[in-house]
């Protein structure tokens, strides 16, 4: 048992290393390529789109091949994506090796989060989504080693990360047969995602809808902040954009650091208590960077983040308590799909309405989608209890 959990928590690690390297890597792929630096935001955009897409599929793949096989066959798709990426001659080959590579990272996102809320404790999510955060921490540091050898550096960044995939692809392997005879429960889940093949309208589901909203306008938040914060700081507080992403920096932490204590926590509280407390710590954070205190406000960015810590990896969890298991992984892959959906769609329309006005609507509009989400989660909560 405690031997899968390692390999999924290295899987993890995994997903999160290709997740930071484009950013990275741009200054310089961008040159190499001669193509505008403002090419970047259609560039995350499509790939985006294709990796938060999958999900809306994947839960009819986990049923039919199981999550083992899924795991494993999309961990090889990043590999074949970042080695494609490593070699491309022009930014649109380079684009779709990235999508391969984004379809294989969606289908491993959703596998191993439903497998995850299936089979273990809500502690586990909490952790599982902090050793993604290793993942998108080292992956930078990598990538920094080899930028500094010239335009072509960021190639071989991609391909020691390649390496790596691949590592961790061979250790999936050499796991699979411990995969299947883990507990009764696993055993009666794989049996049900091998019969139960037929696809499903999951939204006719009571409290599912409310479920995703919450869900995507949890990543509104999240995806906001990480692409925005960093602008907001330079042009509200006149921040230098080297503190501005060292603020963002600690941002990101506040969300590894409450996802590591959320772990902790879960063992006494429910899904429901981490995420109302999630909610309302990181709603402080909203109104302390709202507040006209100068520099001081910036602190409330600390507590935003970790008030979200839990509650990505909440919400998950606790699909399969809410709406059953038989549909779990269409479910999950629905969630993760349209949160992303929704997340990227804000994400896009904020960056267009605070650059033609001002970006001090920013706590404002934080604030507000906060507010939905405390409100979805609770129509849920009640749909799902009236539901039974």
């Amino acid at each position: 048992m405690v031997s899968i959990l390692v390999v999924i928590y290295i899987v993890f690690i995994s997903l999160g290393l290709p997740d930071s390297l484009f950013g990275v890597a741009w200054p310089v792929v961008h040159n190499d390529f001669m193509i505008p630096e403002s090419f970047a935001s259609f560039y995350s955009i499509v790939t985006g789109v294709c990796s938060g897409g999958v999900s809306f599929v994947a839960g009819y793949v986990i049923r039919k091949f199981g999550t083992p096989l899924v795991t494993l066959f999309s961990t090889f798709l990043t590999v074949i994506g970042l080695v494609g990426i490593s070699f491309s001659p022009n930014i649109w080959v380079m684009m779709l090796f990235t999508v391969v590579m984004s379809y294989g990272a969606g289908a491993i996102d959703t596998a191993l989060n439903n497998f995850i809320s299936l089979h273990y404790e809500a502690r586990h999510m909490s952790w599982l989504h902090c050793f993604w955060g290793v993942g998108v921490t080292i992956s930078p540091l990598i990538m920094a080693q080899f930028l500094g050898g010239g335009t072509g550096g960021w190639r071989y960044g991609y391909r020691a990360v390649a390496v790596l995939q691949a590592i961790v692809a061979v250790i999936v392997l050499l796991s699979l047969k411990k995969w299947r005879g883990i507990d009764v429960k696993i055993d009666h889940s794989e049996k049900t995602e091998n019969k139960n093949t037929e696809k499903v309208n999951i939204f006719k589901i009571k409290g599912v809808i409310t479920s995703i909203l919450s869900q995507g306008f949890y990543c509104s938040m999240e995806f906001l902040i990480g692409t925005w914060g960093a602008t907001y700081l330079v042009n509200v507080y006149g921040t230098a954009p080297d503190i501005a992403a060292r603020w963002v920096s600690v941002y990101f932490g506040g969300i590894m650091l409450g996802r590591l204590v959320s772990g902790f926590v879960s063992l006494k509280a429910s899904d429901n208590t981490l995420i109302r407390g999630g909610i309302s710590i990181s709603f402080l954070g909203m109104v302390l960077l709202l507040l006209p205190l100068g520099e001081i406000s910036i602190i409330g960015l600390l507590l935003i983040g970790f008030g979200f810590g839990p509650v990505f990896p909440s919400i998950l969890h606790s699909v399969p308590a809410r709406f059953g298991e038989e549909y779990s992984a269409d479910l999950t892959g629905f969630h993760m799909g349209g949160a992303y959906a929704i997340g990227f769609l804000v994400q896009l329309v904020f960056g267009y309405t605070a650059s033609a006005t001002t970006f001090k609507i920013t706590p404002v509009v934080l604030v507000v989608f906060c507010a939905l989400l405390f409100a979805m989660n609770e129509i849920t909560i009640k749909k799902v209890v009236k539901g039974k």
